[in-house]
């Protein structure tokens, strides 16, 4: 891995359905997007913003950030990763692309995904968390909770806002106890060339179903490398979300 060069891309656009402007909310004096360049840099040197809104852009550079500016067409930031990846000079092997809506992305994650890549096979990786075997059913079915089920080798072989896999015969509340589930944490890394073929793979009638871009990959037969995480993930999606990292934040200090 020594050899390997990397690039983290934290895609950010402000307009968001649930939550407009969001990278540049405030959270504890400091920006949601300044926050995730923070700690993403705390693992890898070579980190940059890919947005499409020049607010955003003035404001990584003026807290001494990289950023680029990226087209508005992109359908996900997958493909703004790769764009950005162009525009930066396409010099490195391995694009790490981290949510923009993570602001305690932990460092020890970052270099979690990128050990995957000490193989040689690894098209892809990213983070799945152990379920907590004395949590809730209903936490665990909740459709916004990605669960992966993967091989002996740490290939994922599913993705599914379903809970997977069904335990059969046994009463609902009990399967978080009978079984290790495994929920995703949507951050990714990508060969560069499986991040341009990705792009530009049509839409699969599995990924529309769920409505996870993951499932296109491996119905294409790419490899996706899981990397397990013991550290939670907390995002921001709304501003509901943001009062509880206020929260969050004032009760670890």
């Amino acid at each position: 891995m020594d050899s390997l060069k990397f690039i983290a891309i934290i895609p950010a656009r402000y307009g968001s359905t649930r939550f407009p402007g969001k990278p540049l909310a405030t959270l504890a004096g400091k920006t949601v997007i300044e926050r995730v360049y923070e700690q993403v840099s705390k693992a890898i040197d070579n980190v940059i913003v890919a947005t499409d809104d020049k607010r955003i852009f003035d404001h990584v550079t003026n807290f001494g950030g990289r950023a680029v500016m990226t087209g508005s067409q992109h359908r996900s930031g997958t493909d703004r990763c790769w764009e950005a990846y162009q525009i930066n000079g396409g010099n490195e092997d391995i694009i790490i692309n981290v949510q923009g809506d993570e602001p305690f992305i932990h460092p020890e994650q970052i270099e979690t995904v990128m050990q995957c890549f000490n193989q040689e096979t690894t098209d892809i990786a990213t983070l799945v968390k152990p379920f907590d075997k004395n949590g809730k059913y209903e936490e665990l079915a909740n459709p916004n909770s990605v669960k992966v089920v993967f091989d002996c080798n740490m290939h994922a072989m599913y993705f599914s806002r379903s809970v997977i896999p069904h335990l059969r015969g046994v009463d609902h509340a009990l399967w978080p106890s009978r079984h290790q589930y495994f929920t995703h944490l949507g951050m990714y890394a990508y060969r560069s060339s499986a991040l341009r073929d990705i792009t530009m793979m049509p839409q699969s009638s599995i990924e529309t179903c769920e409505s996870l871009e993951q499932l296109r990959w491996l119905e294409n037969g790419l490899r996706i490398k899981i990397g397990i995480t013991s550290h939670s993930s907390i995002g921001i999606d709304t501003p509901q979300d943001l009062e509880r990292a206020e929260l969050f934040l004032s009760s670890n200090q």
